[in-house]
C-alpha cells in the first residue's frame, strides 16, 4: 500500500512547554490519503534530511520516506530498505523484535529525547511521547510515524537553545567520534562550528564539576520513646488528606490502630508488633504515614518503611509531598535508602570514558554520553526506579548503563577521587539524619544482619506489602556455593581469577597502604592470596563443562554437576535443573572434603587480618583520620560478612553432606540455566522456615513493627488458621509478646464493580485453545486486559498465535520475555494506555499498580499451583500439606484479583481458564464478588457487556 503526501497547516501545542513551531502537518483525505509538510527549523549539515520513519506494529509497518511517501512493508522490504537508509524509529531493539530482524543503525528518538532531556521520564511510545509533550495521542499507525518527526524537529529546535552548556557539547562531540547516529543534527543544532575549541573544554570537569558535594555529621543521638496518641494519628491524617476531603473513617480507624507499633517497649527481645491488613482502597499508605510522620518528629528518630520492590519505594515516596511541600524540606526529611547496587558508581564512569570515545563502537559511545548526560542532572544517582529511564538500559545494552552502578566489593571508599560526591555516601548521610528512609525488605534484612555502613539501627519499622516477608526472608537467609559466588569472591580477595571487567584489585590494592608495616598483617594478608588460588579462576564454567577442573572447588563442583545431570530425566532442558544432595555420586563427598580444607585454610587468615583491624582502629581512634577510619571499620565489615559468614556457612553446607539432613535447612544441588545454557552450577541452603532468622535479627532487636498488606492472611474459611497463616508468613508467629491483629475491609462494591469466571470448556494443555481464548477475551475487553502465565514457554506460544489479530484490531500487545522491555517499562506503557494488552508470567501481579481503565481484565491461563521443586516439597511436608499448598494458591489469586480494582470507579473482570479450579480457592475472591463457571462464548459475552455497557 502507497500513499502520496500532500498537506495543510493546522498548530500544535506542547502542553507544559512552550509552544513548538508547526514541523509537520497532517490531514485525512476520503480516500485515507494523508499529506505531510515539512517545515525545517534546524540547518542540518546532511543532504538527506529528514530522514524516512519506520514504525513498526504486530500487524503492519509502516515507513514514510523522505520526501512524504507511505508505504506498508513487508519484512523483505523493511530489511532490502534499511541496507541504504537509516530511519526515525521509536526504540530501535524494540521494532527490530517487532519485525522479526537484527539490531539495525537509526534515529532513535528516545536517545535524543534522553539527550536533550536527561533525567526525565516519558513511556517509549509515540503515544507515551505524545502524553508527555501534551499532544493528543495518536490515531493509528500512521499518524505514530508521523508524530516521530514532528517530534524530532521539536527535540531538536530544544537543544539549540543548550548551546551555552559546555557539557553538551563535549560529548556531542565526543559520541560523534563513536559513530552516533544523531551526532550530525545534533552538532547542528548546537551549532559546533569550532570542533577544536569545544574539545579544548576538558571533559572531566564538564561533567563532574556541577555534583555537589556531601557533608560529614556527628553521630545522631538514640531516639526518644514518646508514644502517638490515636488523636494525633487521626489528626495527621486528616491533614495528609487536605480539605475538602472524603471521609474514610475506615482509613482513620486503620491508622489509630497503627499506633500500637510506636508505643514504647515493655520488656527487652519484646517489639510491639501489629499485622493490620487493609483491603484495597482503604488508602493504608496514608494511614500508615500519618502516625509515622508523628512518631519521627516527637521523638528525633527515624521510623524505617520498607516495601517489596524498589519501584514501589518511589510510589510511598511521593505521598510524602502532601507533608513536605517545599521538595528541600523534604529531600532532608524524608530519604530512599537502597543498596549499592543501585547507584551509579561515578569512578566506574570515569574509568569507562578515560580514554574519550576514541576506538568504542556506536552502541556503546551512545550508552557512554547519555549516561553522562544523566549523572549531570540525576536527582540522586539512582538507576532502579530512581530517575534513570528503565528503558535507556534495554535499548542501550546494560555493559554501560547498569553495569556501571555500585557493584559488590569494588568500592574504595574514601581512597576514591569522587568521594565526596558519591551517590551512595550521599544517601547513607541523608538516611542517617532523616525523619523516615524508605527502604526495600532486602536491604533492611542485609542491614540487620551486618551488611550495611549504617552506625545505629532503626527501632520503628513499618513492612508495606508485608505478604512478601517470607519471600525476602527466604532470599536474604540463604546461602549459595556456586560457581559464580566461589570465583567473585576470589575477585574481591586477590583482584585475579574473575573474568567480569572489574576495579577490584583485590585486599592488596585497597587497603596496602593502611597496612604499612605490621609484619602481622602483612602475614595474614599474603596468606589470604595464597589461599584463596584454591577458588575458582577464568573459564571455570568450561572447564568443569569439560571435565578439566582445576583446584578443590571445581573439583567439587564437577561431582555436584555430575549427579544432577544423571539424575535428571530432562538434562538437557532449557531451564533450570536440580537434585538431592543425597545418595552422593562416587567421590563427591570426598572432593567436598577436600573443598572444606581448602576454605578453612583461607577462613583463618581472614578472621585474623579482620581482629587485626579491629585493634588497631580501637588502639589509635584517637589520632586516627575519619576517612582512614571509615576504610578500615568497612573492610572489618566485609571480611566478617565474607569470612566469618560466607565462608563459615559453605564450611558447614560441606559438613552437612557428612551427616544426615537437618530439619532447620533445605539443601540442593542446582544447575543455574538461561536459554539453556549453563550459568552457574552449585549448592543452595534454604532456611526450612526464614521467618526463624527474621524474628531473631530483625524483629526481636526493634522497639515496634507495623506489618501491613492487603493480603495477610489466608482466605480460607477458617479465621484462626487464617490469622496463624499470617503470623507464620511474616515471623509474627515466634514473638513472646503475641502481635496485635487489626482487619479493615474493602470499601469497594465488588458486587457491582467486579466478575469472576472459571472458563470450563477449554482445555489448558492445548496451546490453540487457550491462544483462542486469550484472543477473545482481549478484543471483548478493547484493552486494558493483562494475560498472566504460570510459565514463559506457555506465554510463547500464546504470543505466538495472537499478536498480530489482536494487535491489527488496535489495541498494541506486549510481551515480558519477548518485546525485549524490562518489566518496569511495560507496565508504564500498560498504566499510560487503556488499549494497551499484556502478557506476562505469574510474577508480573506483584509490579501492577494499575487504577482506572488500563486495567479491566486480568486472565490466568490455569491455577497458579506452587512450582513442585525441592524446597517447595520440605516445606509442604512441614507446614500442612495440602493445607499450605492450598495457602499459597490462594493467595497468588487473592493478590492478582487485589490489581483489579484500585479506585471506586474502576470495573473489571477476572477470567480463569482452568475448569479444575477448586471451590475451596474461592476464598481467593471477595464473598459478594459474583462467581460463575460457564463456557468461553459465554464469558467472552458477559466481558464485553460487563465493561462496555451504556
Amino acid at each position: 500500500m502507497r500513499h502520496q503526501a500532500c498537506g495543510n497547516r493546522q498548530n500544535q501545542s506542547f502542553s507544559g512547554h512552550r509552544t513548538a513551531p508547526q514541523y509537520l502537518e497532517l490531514a485525512e483525505c476520503h480516500c485515507i490519503c494523508y499529506i505531510v509538510r515539512m517545515t525545517i527549523s534546524v540547518d542540518h549539515s546532511d543532504d538527506a534530511w529528514p530522514p524516512p520513519v519506520l514504525w513498526p506494529t504486530l500487524g503492519r509497518t509502516i515507513w514514510i520516506s523522505g520526501s512524504g511517501e507511505i508505504e506498508d512493508l513487508s519484512r523483505q522490504a523493511i530489511q532490502a530498505r534499511l541496507q541504504n537508509e537509516v530511519p526515525i524509529v521509536c526504540h530501535a531493539r524494540a521494532a527490530a523484535r517487532r519485525i522479526g530482524i537484527p539490531d539495525f543503525p537509526a534515529f532513535d528518538i528516545l536517545e535524543l529525547f534522553a539527550f536533550v532531556r536527561p533525567a526525565q521520564f516519558c513511556v517509549p511510545t509515540p503515544d507515551g511521547l505524545a502524553a508527555y509533550f501534551g499532544l493528543p495521542r495518536p490515531d493509528g499507525s500512521i499518524s505514530r510515524a508521523l508524530l516521530l518527526l514532528n517530534l524530532t524537529e521539536h527535540l531538536l529546535d530544544e537543544l539549540s537553545d543548550q548551546s551555552n552548556d559546555p557539557s553538551i557539547a563535549v560529548i556531542a562531540l565526543m559520541m560523534r567520534d563513536c559513530g552516533w547516529t544523531w551526532s550530525a543534527s545534533v552538532a547542528a543544532a548546537l551549532d559546533l562550528d569550532d570542533p577544536a575549541a569545544a574539545r579544548d573544554r576538558s571533559p572531566g570537569p564538564a561533567i563532574w564539576q556541577h555534583l555537589p558535594e556531601w557533608s560529614e555529621y556527628g553521630p545522631e543521638s538514640a531516639s526518644g520513646n514518646k508514644s502517638v496518641e490515636r488523636d494525633e494519628a487521626r489528626s495527621r491524617l486528616t491533614r495528609l488528606l487536605g480539605s475538602p476531603a472524603e471521609p474514610r473513617p475506615s482509613q482513620a480507624d486503620y491508622a489509630a490502630a497503627a499506633t500500637d507499633a510506636f508505643l514504647p517497649r515493655e520488656q527487652e527481645d519484646e517489639p510491639n508488633v501489629v499485622l493490620a491488613e487493609a483491603g484495597t482502597g482503604v488508602g493504608k499508605t496514608l494511614g500508615y504515614i500519618a502516625p509515622a510522620s508523628v512518631w519521627a518528629e516527637k521523638n528525633s528518630g527515624p521510623v524505617w518503611i520498607s516495601t517489596y520492590t524498589r519501584n514501589l519505594q518511589h510510589q510511598i515516596d511521593s505521598e510524602f509531598d502532601r507533608l513536605h511541600r517545599d521538595p528541600v524540606s523534604k529531600s532532608r526529611k524524608v530519604v530512599i535508602r537502597k543498596g549499592r547496587e543501585n547507584y551509579l558508581c561515578l569512578l566506574n564512569l570515569e574509568e569507562a570514558m578515560s580514554d574519550g570515545f576514541m576506538g568504542f563502537n556506536r552502541q556503546d559511545g551512545t550508552a557512554l554520553g547519555l549516561m553522562a548526560r544523566w549523572a549531570v542532572i540525576t536527582r540522586d544517582g539512582d538507576m532502579v526506579g530512581g530517575d534513570f529511564p528503565a528503558w535507556l538500559a534495554d535499548l542501550l545494552g546494560r555493559n554501560h548503563t547498569l553495569g556501571l552502578t555500585d557493584r559488590r566489593g569494588e568500592c574504595l571508599y574514601s581512597t576514591c577521587p569522587h568521594y565526596n560526591k558519591c551517590f551512595v555516601e550521599k544517601s547513607i548521610r541523608l538516611a542517617q539524619r532523616a525523619d523516615v528512609v524508605i527502604a526495600n525488605h532486602a536491604l533492611v534484612m542485609y542491614q540487620a544482619a551486618g551488611g550495611l555502613d549504617e552506625a545505629n539501627m532503626p527501632s520503628r519499622y513499618v513492612f508495606d506489602e508485608g505478604h512478601h516477608i517470607f519471600d525476602a526472608a527466604d532470599g536474604a537467609f540463604s546461602a549459595n556455593l556456586s560457581g559464580a559466588e566461589t570465583a567473585e569472591l576470589r575477585g574481591w580477595l586477590s583482584g585475579t581469577g574473575t573474568r567480569r571487567r572489574s576495579r577490584a584489585r583485590g585486599l592488596e590494592t585497597r587497603i596496602g597502604d593502611l597496612l604499612g608495616e605490621n609484619t602481622g598483617m602483612r602475614q595474614a594478608l599474603n596468606e589470604i592470596l595464597t589461599a584463596a588460588q584454591a577458588l575458582p579462576g577464568d573459564g571455570w564454567l568450561s572447564r568443569i563443562q569439560d571435565g578439566a577442573p582445576r583446584g578443590p572447588t571445581e573439583m567439587f563442583l564437577t561431582h555436584v554437576r555430575r549427579q544432577i545431570i544423571a539424575r535428571n530425566p530432562d538434562a538437557d532442558a532449557a531451564y533450570s535443573i536440580e537434585t538431592e544432595v543425597r545418595p552422593q555420586v562416587d567421590n563427591l563427598l570426598e572432593s567436598a572434603q577436600a573443598l572444606d580444607r581448602a576454605l578453612h585454610a583461607l577462613l583463618t587468615p581472614v578472621l585474623d587480618l579482620r581482629g587485626m583491624l579491629g585493634e588497631l582502629v580501637s588502639d589509635e581512634s584517637r589520632d586516627m583520620e575519619t576517612p582512614e577510619r571509615i576504610r578500615i571499620e568497612a573492610t572489618v565489615r566485609a571480611l566478617t560478612r565474607r569470612g566469618e559468614e560466607t565462608i563459615g556457612s559453605w564450611r558447614s553446607m560441606l559438613e552437612a553432606l557428612s551427616d544426615e539432613q537437618t530439619g532447620e535447612f533445605v539443601d540442593w544441588f542446582e544447575i543455574e540455566r538461561s536459554g539453556g545454557r549453563d550459568r552457574d552450577i552449585g549448592m543452595r541452603r534454604h532456611w526450612l522456615d526464614p521467618t526463624v532468622p527474621l524474628h531473631n535479627i530483625v524483629m526481636r532487636p526493634a522497639q515496634g513493627i507495623l506489618v501491613t498488606s492487603a493480603t495477610l492472611r489466608d482466605a480460607s474459611g477458617d479465621a484462626v488458621e487464617d490469622w496463624r497463616a499470617a503470623e507464620m508468613r511474616t515471623g509474627a508467629i515466634h514473638l513472646p509478646k503475641p502481635a496485635v491483629r487489626v482487619s479493615v475491609a474493602s470499601p469497594f462494591d465488588y458486587s457491582r464493580q467486579t466478575r469472576v469466571f472459571i472458563v470450563q470448556d477449554v482445555d489448558h494443555n492445548n496451546p490453540n485453545q487457550v491462544a483462542a481464548a486469550y484472543r477473545e477475551l482481549f478484543l471483548a475487553s478493547r484493552g486494558g486486559a493483562l494475560g498472566l502465565f504460570t510459565a514463559i514457554r506457555r506465554l510463547r506460544q500464546v504470543h505466538e498465535r495472537i499478536a498480530a489479530d489482536v494487535d491489527s484490531a488496535g489495541y498494541p500487545l506486549y510481551a515480558q520475555h519477548i518485546d525485549g522491555l524490562d518489566l518496569a517499562t511495560l507496565i508504564e506503557i500498560f498504566r499510560a494506555d487503556e488499549e494497551v494488552c499484556l502478557l506476562g508470567t505469574d510474577g508480573v501481579r506483584d509490579g501492577v499498580d494499575v487504577p482506572g481503565r488500563s486495567l479491566r481484565l486480568i486472565t490466568f491461563d490455569r491455577v497458579p499451583w506452587p512450582r513442585q521443586n525441592i524446597l517447595y516439597k520440605a516445606r509442604f511436608s512441614a507446614f500442612g500439606r495440602y493445607a499450605y499448598s492450598d495457602m499459597l494458591t490462594r493467595l497468588k489469586l487473592k493478590q492478582a484479583f487485589g490489581r483489579l480494582i484500585r479506585r471506586a470507579d474502576d470495573h473489571g473482570v477476572f477470567v480463569l481458564l482452568d475448569r479444575r479450579m477448586p471451590s475451596r480457592l474461592l476464598g481467593a475472591f471477595p464473598a459478594e464478588a459474583p462467581v460463575r463457571r460457564c463456557g468461553l462464548a459465554e464469558t467472552v459475552a458477559a466481558v464485553e457487556t460487563f465493561l462496555h455497557r451504556s
